[in-house]
């Protein structure tokens, strides 16, 4: 509890946002959970409802979004605590929380019934939100999501332990934010061809009052309970980048611990976001997933 209240509290303690070079439609929307940054897109169709895997931002997210919304309605949100959305007094990235997160914004904008494109760690909150209203998630696109344990393991082996320690990986993380951003995408890139791409909106956002708790979500997911997750049945998506070496010993095929129903699809020139490095393909995917 005291480490989420400290990451509340250092995180108010940044600039104030600049919302002049935010895209179009992008926004700080009011929700039971606190003030969150939300680009929507409007208009008809199925609502794909997606968060950014930190430090990446909505901008991130551009190139896919173009691609949906001539046939979705786009919804992108910062999480608590990453981008422009300060964390709440209290908020601890539990799995809970992350699925409380999810079912708000749907809430605050009227979205009765949405996809959700949700990557990694961030797709355990997709998960939650599925087996917490079940009726309100229509489909889980996925990416580079494994089962729990196949989590926990990964974050063993990337997460740098004092990260991992309440306290002092808040700390840690407040100081270093813009080096643990240009470190991640050195590893989760397939190579260096693309790496200023994704590093210039990071170090845009963190510049300008952007937040990065990865700390927080280390230790608010290593409270969850074997089991809690089971028994969703929305059907669901995975996209795997077969090049990203932080997962090199992750099988994408652990997911189907959690989702039995859910199909694979391996992108094998692809990093830790798939999505965002072949947006098109991506794209594809999800509107015949969407429209199955």
């Amino acid at each position: 509890m005291l480490a989420a209240a400290l990451d509340s509290l250092i995180n108010r303690s940044l600039s104030a946002p600049d919302a002049s070079g935010w895209p179009a439609g992008t926004r700080l929307v009011d929700t039971r959970i606190g003030r969150l940054r939300v680009l929507d897109t409007g208009g008809k169709g199925p609502v794909v409802l997606m968060v950014p895997d930190g430090p990446n931002v909505i901008e991130h997210h551009a190139a896919v979004i173009e691609r949906l919304r001539p046939y979705a309605r786009v919804v992108c949100f910062d999480l608590p605590g990453f981008g422009q959305s300060r964390p709440a007094l209290g908020y601890g990235h539990r799995l809970q929380e992350g699925a409380g997160a999810v079912l708000a914004v749907m809430d605050a904008l009227d979205i009765r019934e949405a996809a959700l494109h949700f990557s990694c760690a961030n797709g355990l909150y997709a998960i939650a939100a599925a087996k917490a209203a079940p009726h309100r998630i229509r489909r889980l696109l996925l990416c580079q999501t494994p089962s729990m344990p196949a989590m926990r393991a990964w974050t063993q082996k990337n997460v740098p332990k004092p990260l991992q320690v309440p306290v002092v990986g808040q700390l840690l993380m407040r100081a270093s934010r813009r080096r643990f951003a240009s470190v991640w995408y050195g590893i989760a890139l397939p190579d260096r061809s693309r790496f200023d791409e994704f590093l210039a909106p990071a170090h845009h956002s963190l510049t300008h009052g952007g937040c990065f708790c990865l700390a927080g979500v280390v230790q608010g997911l290593s409270q969850a309970r074997d089991g809690e997750l089971e028994g969703v049945k929305t059907p669901a998506l995975l996209i795997w980048g077969e090049r990203d070496r932080s997962h090199r010993r992750t099988s994408p095929d652990s997911l189907r611990e959690l989702l039995p129903q859910a199909r694979v699809e391996r992108f094998a020139d692809c990093g830790h976001f798939p999505d965002l490095e072949q947006p098109q393909r991506y794209a594809e995917l999800a509107l015949a997933t969407l429209n199955a």
